[in-house]
């Protein structure tokens, strides 16, 4: 594996012998805008292992994206390879059906420590819960960015993350929205609770085979692929393509929502998400949507 090499993918030219907040903060923003967070694996016959040198041929050479094992993996070691203190942390996803946090630990993301401030860094979430810039490990302090608000809550040991939505503009006022939110329902979102316990990629195996199995996963259920751009970020899940523009106007986002046929999905992965596929994919949106 080659840093170098990494840099290209995700065409970053900065500082590369620096692990200050300012190159941190860089490296991270051209990551999430150059690497999907995606599923397509399962939909494709594929296995995702967590294996980082696998993890790194997928994504560093072939061009593909990941979800939160694969993705945060190979963030963390591109990070940690610059000299940067970090440690791996385990994620329980909110579930807003049951209104309630996942009981096993389901989402991989990072604690980067510079001149003994803690940071929070997850390259993978994806959609409209990405961060956009590292969050200082705080508790109750607002963070703006250009997504949203974002804020930290702890409480006995156990921290929260929340972000403040704003309300949602569609170019087809008809078009009714295939996700949880609407007009009305843009306001705090629970995303995902975690410790600070350092965690090994060992401890995610039984969740990652589970999610990449079950019938009731969400990611068997639907086919998923989402990439941050310079203005909000793109999303095909099944065959709709979502494009969101962020802080549109009046404090809104902008949401413009196209249905693909099948035809069209594996030339719009090409188009707008770089992603050439190795095996036919078969898309998938079953169940209820997800919020966006």
């Amino acid at each position: 594996m080659n840093i170098k090499e990494y840099f290209a993918r995700i065409s970053y030219q900065g500082p590369q012998d620096k692990s200050d907040f300012e190159t941190l903060t860089a490296v991270f923003l051209h990551h999430i805008r150059a690497v999907p967070f995606e599923n397509l694996s399962i939909h494709c016959g594929e296995t995702m292992e967590l294996d980082l040198e696998r993890i790194y041929e997928k994504i560093v050479k072939k061009n593909r994206g990941g979800w939160c094992m694969e993705n945060n993996l190979l963030l963390f070691w591109a990070l940690q390879t610059m000299g940067y203190e970090m440690s791996l942390l385990g994620g329980y996803v909110y579930n807003p059906r049951q209104k309630a946090y996942d009981q096993d630990i389901s989402h991989l993301l990072l604690k980067v420590v510079i001149d003994g401030k803690a940071y929070i860094v997850d390259g993978a979430f994806g959609i409209a819960y990405q961060m956009w810039e590292p969050m200082e490990l705080v508790s109750g302090k607002d963070q703006a960015q250009v997504p949203g608000v974002f804020r930290f809550t702890e409480d006995n040991g156990m921290w929260y993350l929340d972000k403040f939505k704003r309300k949602q503009c569609s170019s087809n006022p008809d078009n009714r929205s295939l996700f949880f939110d609407v007009l009305e329902d843009a306001t705090c979102k629970e995303v995902f609770s975690f410790t600070l316990q350092p965690r090994t990629i060992e401890e995610f195996q039984p969740r990652s085979s589970y999610l990449q199995t079950a019938p009731d996963s969400l990611f068997v259920k639907k086919s998923i692929c989402s990439l941050q751009t310079a203005t909000g970020f793109l999303a095909l899940i099944g065959w709709t393509l979502t494009e969101t523009t962020y802080n549109y106007k009046d404090d809104m986002d902008l949401v413009e929502k196209t249905t693909l046929v099948d035809e069209e999905v594996e030339g719009a992965l090409e188009e707008r998400f770089n992603i050439r596929l190795e095996k036919k994919l078969v898309p998938a949106n079953k169940g209820s949507g997800m919020s966006l």
